[in-house]
């Protein structure tokens, strides 16, 4: 992955300074998860030097009518992303994914000739890319009269001829020359020969989707809930009965917990891949930056107070709940208390220092309200 990152997408960590296939890259996240198979994969984003947030992309074509801004973004979408599969120059050239499955095989040189990658990269495409309707396309289909439409939102009836911007409803559109291809990026999958789904996140409502997509996979379990609770029903029948006469209840209950949390690990299904990854030290997660944990339960406890019209929503206050209990593996001891004390009303929390003087404590919510005019643009 880390060739991938420096070759491919031009991350170069010790200078963040070149070009990769889509352009100069800024910064990427990307999640990894293991498929029913086991096979592991990855769920990424990626930030390019320069780019404009939706509004401004929008602002720039339509309210400014920037034509030549426009006609550049669609080229270079259209350049990035690919709906279809590519005709051969020559299909009569032999390569050697025309022998083996396209994916099993090294890429071709460098000095391969032009026909020679055209016939290997159809090949490829064709292989990883076209899809086929299956049983998991309807998993969520609840029969007639409901239409049975693919969950992948992959049909041979989509199609549009060119990318456009609809200035009435301020969405850009891209290509779709095959309806039943994902997405790809030519140069991607030429050289990585795997399934791939590139998506251009031009609208607010579309990073919203991707973002809520991609941070599921890092909260989701494994463990399907059914089988948790399969799994906690045996740990207390192997418990047995209780007995007042020879068991105390509180080691008795320290026993049922364990016996639980066991069998809750002994149901997890871990792949080869997973075990190998876990071993080696690989990481679930892929990142260009390094972050700090930020605790949301204080700042959204400080909105509510200032806002009383809010309406309260059960699910934000399990967050809240839940995000106030600071992970074991922070290792910041002291900010766990000044989390666990932060205050609910206007007060000044004070300590004292190793010198025996008192000082005032901190907090996170004052120093982000009362950051200084140099701060002002910088969102929470």
């Amino acid at each position: 992955m880390k060739t991938f990152f420096t070759t491919v997408l031009g991350f170069d960590l010790r200078q963040m300074n070149s070009d990769g296939v889509l352009g100069r890259g800024e910064a990427y996240y990307g999640t990894v998860e293991a498929q029913g198979r086991g096979t592991l994969h990855c769920h990424m984003l990626v930030w390019l030097v320069g780019s404009m947030n939706p509004d401004q992309i929008m602002a720039r074509i339509i309210d400014e009518r920037d034509n030549e801004f426009e006609q550049k973004l669609l080229s270079y979408l259209d350049d990035c992303v690919s709906s279809s599969i590519p005709t051969p120059i020559d299909p009569a050239v032999s390569v050697e994914s025309d022998h083996q499955h396209p994916c099993s095989v090294y890429p071709l040189s460098e000095n391969a000739s032009d026909s020679e990658r055209s016939k290997d990269l159809h090949n490829v495409a064709n292989k990883s890319q076209r899809h086929k309707h299956g049983p998991s396309c309807y998993k969520y289909w609840r029969g007639p009269p409901e239409p049975k439409t693919c969950r992948y939102d992959l049909d041979e009836d989509n199609g549009r001829e060119h990318s456009l911007v609809d200035h009435s409803t301020r969405t850009l559109y891209l290509r779709c020359l095959d309806g039943m291809v994902n997405t790809y990026n030519p140069s991607i999958l030429e050289l990585m020969r795997c399934n791939m789904d590139i998506k251009y996140v031009g609208s607010g409502q579309t990073a919203k989707a991707i973002l809520h997509y991609i941070t599921d996979y890092i909260t989701k379990t494994q463990l399907k809930t059914h089988v948790a609770y399969a799994a906690i029903e045996t740990a207390v029948t192997k418990l047995g009965e209780f007995n007042p006469a020879s068991d105390d209840v509180v080691i008795r209950s320290k026993k049922l917990l364990q016996k639980c949390a066991y069998s809750l690990i002994s149901r997890q299904e871990l792949s080869a891949q997973q075990v190998a990854a876990y071993l080696l030290g690989y990481n679930d997660h892929l990142t260009s930056h390094r972050f700090r944990r930020f605790y949301w339960g204080a700042f959204e406890r400080f909105i509510r107070s200032q806002e009383s019209a809010c309406p309260g929503d059960s699910s934000l206050d399990t967050v809240a709940e839940s995000d106030d209990v600071p992970s074991e593996d922070t290792g910041d001891k002291e900010t766990e208390e000044l989390l666990e004390h932060e205050p609910e009303e206007d007060e000044v929390m004070v300590d004292i220092n190793n010198d025996g003087t008192i000082v005032a404590v901190g907090s996170r919510v004052q120093d982000y309200v009362w950051r200084g005019h140099e701060l002002d643009d910088q969102c929470l």
